[in-house]
């Protein structure tokens, strides 16, 4: 039996039975059956007993198959894309038998009541988009095991990171524009409090303080057509020298835009560029259609629920960002000659 003040842990087991932290996991899940053999099983539960090991609602590598069920914590439901990271992040889940229950924060962002009367309890795990971080803390699903979306991989408690490479897609952006020869730009940047936001802004900035004879004007509005409208006019109404493009956070922000650009007497793309960052269905609804960064929100919610069912096997989750692709619309063109 260990001694002394240090609480024996599942790799000290999985050592002393001569296994891996995954096949202990299943063992003292009682979900070896038909994975690992019995002997093995046996050797795995002599080690425990030993070490007098003793696993508890907290260990986060052997919770695996307790409710087989995991909480995917969004901003909110009317929003296109995270409906593409729940069908993805449902459809790894049911391949492995979880199921996935779906809570977005009700203000969008923000904190939540908490809908369980014990999270740790209800729940095996928990997939978070950073957007929704203070909603996580509330119902406690940080004392889970968790996987942050859209997050900082250095700042998110240890937590396992799966992210959008939305650095790439910013300079896609930028470096198309600066291609067609823009070197005035507004930035309407989403007035969200987020690691992802702050990464869009930063990339910019670093990108165009790079070109020589480049200005940037940035200006923030919340994810909102109207709210985006009210901006951009504010923007083009003050901005000098006048901005030529408009780089958008997202896509209902670049439709904003278009709706102020059009009352005061300009058109897209003819008098100033947009671009987006989503690729949602609205993106090929406005006229002209929109140039944006395409993010595969399935793919998404897939790397997700993957990076968290290998956190409950004791493995290391798949490493590396996710690609996003510009596709280039009619919202873009040369500016006009000064």
């Amino acid at each position: 039996m260990a001694t002394g003040s240090t609480r024996p842990t599942s790799r000290d087991v999985a050592q002393a039975a001569g296994v891996s932290q995954a096949a202990v996991s299943l063992v003292l899940g009682d979900k070896w059956r038909g994975r690992v053999s019995a002997t093995t099983a046996e050797r795995v539960r002599e080690a425990a007993r030993r070490l007098g090991y003793r696993p508890n609602l907290a260990a986060r590598n052997l919770r695996l198959g307790r409710t087989r069920t995991v909480l995917l914590v969004v901003p909110a439901l009317t929003t296109e894309f995270f409906a593409g990271v729940y069908t993805g992040a449902a459809r790894i889940a049911a391949q492995h038998g979880f199921g996935v229950v779906l809570y977005p924060s009700p203000e969008g962002i923000g904190p939540a009541r908490d809908p369980f009367a014990s999270a740790q309890a209800a729940l095996d795990g928990v997939i978070a988009s950073s957007m929704a971080a203070d909603a996580l803390t509330t119902i406690r699903g940080d004392q889970l095991p968790l996987v942050m979306l859209d997050s900082d991989p250095t700042g998110s408690h240890g937590a396992a990171t799966v992210n959008l490479d939305i650095a790439d897609g910013v300079r896609q952006i930028t470096d198309h524009l600066l291609g067609l020869g823009h070197r005035h730009y507004l930035h309407l940047a989403a007035d969200i409090p987020s690691w992802t936001f702050d990464v869009r802004a930063r990339e910019l900035t670093t990108r165009l303080t790079a070109t020589p004879g480049t200005t940037l004007r940035t200006t923030h509005a919340p994810i909102a057509i109207d709210a985006a409208r009210t901006a951009t006019t504010d923007a083009l109404t003050t901005a000098h020298p006048h901005p030529t493009a408009i780089i958008c956070d997202d896509d209902k922000l670049a439709a904003g835009a278009y709706k102020a650009i059009r009352r005061l007497g300009l058109r897209v793309p003819d008098d100033i560029s947009v671009t987006g960052l989503d690729d949602l269905a609205l993106a090929t609804a406005i006229d002209p259609e929109l140039t944006t960064v395409r993010l595969d929100a399935e793919l998404f919610g897939e790397r997700g629920m993957q990076a968290l069912l290998a956190v409950l096997d004791g493995r290391t989750p798949q490493q590396g960002d996710i690609p996003v692709q510009l596709v280039v619309r009619g919202s873009t063109a040369p500016p006009r000659p000064s």
